[in-house]
């Protein structure tokens, strides 16, 4: 298993509509995506940092490994 990258929410979402998520809404400073087919939304909060355990949860509810998400950090 490769380690967590340091990154912002704002990038997490660009990688998430690489795999297919489009925003769907935002509340405040927490950003919603979605993807219709497999379904799945996940919520990003626009922060400069996403903790690691955030980024851990945000790539498992989106259904990718953390290597795949890696890849389209990038």
């Amino acid at each position: 298993m490769s380690k967590l990258p340091v990154i912002s929410g704002r990038k997490c979402v660009q990688a998430l509509e690489r795999a297919g998520f489009y925003l769907k809404w935002q509340r405040g400073s927490h950003l919603i995506l979605r993807r219709d087919d497999p379904f799945a939304q996940v919520v990003v909060p626009d922060h400069k940092v996403l903790d690691r355990g955030t980024l851990r949860a945000i790539i498992r509810q989106a259904s990718l490994s953390v290597d795949e998400f890696m890849n389209l950090s990038k």
